[in-house]
């Protein structure tokens, strides 16, 4: 198999880090510009990228994000939705950013982060170090907003932990490729594979009480899980107009 795409295939999430093992600078500029090299709706590469290495200000996002391993990673990168730079760019060629109330940016800034993010997290896996997504950036994203400095128009939408593994978890196994490619058309009976796939997962699901997937993904949509984005969106200069 190509080595790349065993690497992607081996995939783990690492929870758990050597503390105090920084990564040197030339492996981390390798990263960010894999991240940077992702492609973007219009090339207009709709995010930034935050850094974080102080051990304090780690854990402080630690407990935003209630993740303790953010704390014990060599370095937290946390990925921004930007349309600040519209903003810049706007005001200089005289142009109204009049799509601010569209919400199809958030769209646009979702994707282009998960594409970026998922180079960035690649090529730290494909340089030995460990690596884990945080959606929690997103429980107290006001405070997060804060704490990082955000301006208007930027939104905090997804965290990066990545360092030194110290721990060597199995990789799940995924779901049936049946139940997620579809040729043509979308195939909408799928529901005996999510069963058969309810009995795989089951023993490498202990971090979540292990229970099933479909058990657990109808308790976690049974309810909304992070409140008040909608308001913090609004303050941050999205969805303007809107109801």
């Amino acid at each position: 198999m190509n080595p790349v795409i065993n690497q992607m295939m081996n995939h783990r999430s690492i929870r758990s880090y050597k503390a105090d093992e920084p990564i040197p600078e030339d492996k981390l500029d390798q990263i960010i510009r894999a991240a940077q090299s992702a492609p973007s709706w219009i090339n207009g590469q709709h995010y930034s990228i935050i850094g974080v290495k102080d051990k304090a200000r780690k854990q402080k996002l630690a407990e935003y994000t209630k993740n303790p391993y953010v704390a014990d990673c060599s370095v937290f990168l946390v990925f921004v939705g930007d349309f600040y730079r519209v903003e810049l760019a706007s005001e200089k060629h005289q142009k109204h950013f009049t799509t601010k109330s569209e919400e199809d940016l958030l769209l646009i800034a979702s994707v282009d982060i998960g594409l970026a993010c998922q180079n960035a997290l690649t090529a730290a896996e494909s340089l030995g170090y460990g690596t884990v997504c945080i959606g929690g950036i997103r429980r107290h994203i006001s405070e997060v907003a804060e704490f990082l400095g955000l301006p208007e128009m930027t939104i905090p939408i997804v965290g990066l932990c990545i360092g030194v593994p110290n721990q060597d978890p199995p990789v799940k196994p995924r779901l049936p490729k049946e139940a997620v490619y579809f040729e043509e058309v979308y195939q909408p009976d799928t529901l005996p594979l999510l069963e058969a796939y309810d009995e795989t997962i089951i023993p490498y699901s202990r971090r979540e009480g292990g229970i099933s997937y479909t058990e657990r993904m109808a308790n976690f949509y049974d309810k909304p899980y992070y409140h008040g984005i909608t308001d913090f969106l609004k303050k941050q200069g999205f969805l303007k107009g809107s109801k």
